[in-house]
């Protein structure tokens, strides 16, 4: 008889979790602090706790996907005791130092910890190109892949239980300050009558076209090479966003979103590097440590 896995937390992504082990045949006992979360999960097969503590009974694995690291505490540390000997996989975002505390936490009670960051949204889950990010323990990871792989491809970053949702920061990161730039540019032809809709027509081929300058980028700042040819000096990069910036002024946008980037370039000028590529701004974000 299969084990059950039991699921903390039914949310959006967390119902998916819960639904795609139940659809692949795998029984599951499921917990939520609004009960009627559980209602669909239930008509699926799900055995539904009415406690934490009824919940983690059992001896499978325990699935946490909750709001915060505050809040996996919360509902966690009632029934440490009960943790001996399990596994936990924490899917809920934390930060890295967030993610290596709740391990260390998890070790002190006996149980073994894998954190997991998932590159996906709840309606993918199970889908082709979802994917989660794993690290911590390494045995874990591969006694549980047939229901890791459930959810996504699945892969294994490191057993330094932080650095799944370094990556996952890392890559938000670039998401969100694209986000960004997109509503700054539709900002800037809206005031002019242009929709979002026809704007994004032109720039997602072109964004999508400018991924292709990631690698040379990437090998750049790994070489620490910023003098080679080839590379745009930060010089013309301050010139490109002064320019971006007055015609964002002039269309009567914000400009609170580039502004940023524009100061890096011109304090890097400011200390002498006006001619090495635009790359080197990644030593100055470095030097924050």
């Amino acid at each position: 008889m299969t084990t059950s896995t039991t699921f903390l937390g039914l949310g959006a992504m967390g119902t998916a979790l819960a639904t795609a082990a139940l659809d692949a045949g795998r029984p599951a006992v499921v917990w939520n602090r609004t009960p009627q979360r559980t209602h669909d999960l239930a008509a699926r097969g799900a055995a539904v706790a009415a406690t934490v503590a009824e919940a983690v009974a059992g001896d499978g694995v325990i699935v946490v996907c909750l709001f915060d690291h505050r809040s996996v505490h919360a509902v966690l540390d009632p029934v440490a005791a009960e943790l001996s000997g399990r596994t936990v996989v924490n899917l809920t975002t934390t930060t890295p130092n967030e993610s290596r505390e709740l391990a260390t936490w998890t070790a002190q009670h006996g149980a073994t910890y894998l954190d997991g960051a998932i590159m996906a949204v709840p309606e993918t889950i199970g889908q082709p190109g979802a994917a989660i990010l794993y690290s911590g323990s390494d045995a874990a990871f591969t006694r549980h892949r047939a229901l890791l792989d459930l959810w996504g491809t699945s892969s294994f970053v490191g057993t330094d239980a932080g650095l799944a949702p370094l990556h996952d920061m890392a890559m938000l990161v670039g998401m969100y300050t694209m986000f960004a730039g997109f509503l700054h540019g539709a900002a800037m032809v809206g005031s002019e009558g242009v929709s979002a809709t026809e704007f994004t027509a032109r720039q997602a081929p072109f964004l999508a076209a400018m991924t292709g300058q990631l690698a040379g980028l990437a090998a750049t700042v790994d070489a620490k090479d910023y003098t080679g040819a080839g590379q745009q000096s930060l010089r013309f990069t301050e010139a490109a966003l002064a320019a971006l910036l007055r015609a964002t002024a002039e269309q009567g946008v914000n400009g609170e979103v580039l502004k940023p980037v524009h100061d890096i370039v011109t304090r890097q000028i400011a200390a002498g590097y006006g001619e090495h590529g635009t790359a080197r701004i990644v030593e100055e974000l470095r030097s924050a440590r």
